[in-house]
């Protein structure tokens, strides 16, 4: 009887010692796409060209967003630094100098995404895009997560075959 009385008093002291750990091995189970989830702020994002050169996409202390939330939607802005002002203070009547320099100078889309943990990628299916090449379209990315950063490459960027985007983002505070 002592025996028996033991090991269910074991049992229940261990149970409640699990349970009780903030840092136990229970609550770091998160699923991939849940510790993807969340609002990312820009670092940095760079092309790669065959070639191995690389360049900033907006050039430098370029700004953005990355929102991925639990439910699998996607929102994306990429922007550079410092966007030209409309002389107009309209957005309507920009001269083609200003489009021209808002139309590089800025990338963004929406839509869904899926993570595959098998083999930690992610795949963006662009609902809609400022580059309408690509509304419709999957796209992979393979990812990394340390801490409160987030890396990931994409194989297909907007400037052309060959070329992939390395980006950088960390967890919005």
């Amino acid at each position: 009887m002592n025996r028996r009385f033991a090991i269910v008093s074991l049992s229940a002291t261990l149970a409640a010692g699990l349970a009780l750990l903030p840092g136990s091995a229970v609550s770091q189970t998160k699923s991939l796409k849940d510790q993807l989830a969340g609002a990312w702020i820009h670092v940095s994002t760079k092309y790669k060209f065959p070639d191995g050169k690389t360049e900033d996409t907006m050039g430098p202390n370029a700004r953005g967003i990355l929102i991925l939330d639990a439910s699998g939607r996607v929102a994306f802005v990429n922007m550079r630094a410092s966007l030209p002002k409309f002389a107009s203070n309209d957005r309507m009547k920009g001269t083609p100098e200003e489009y021209k320099a808002i139309g590089q100078g800025s990338y963004a889309y929406f839509g869904t995404y899926t993570v595959n943990e098998a083999d930690r990628s992610f795949t963006v299916h662009v609902d809609g895009s400022t580059f309408p090449n690509f509304d419709g379209a999957d796209q992979k990315r393979s990812f990394t997560l340390a801490g409160d950063e987030l890396k990931y490459t994409n194989p297909v960027a907007t400037v052309g075959p060959g070329v992939v985007v390395e980006a950088v983002w960390k967890r919005a505070k």
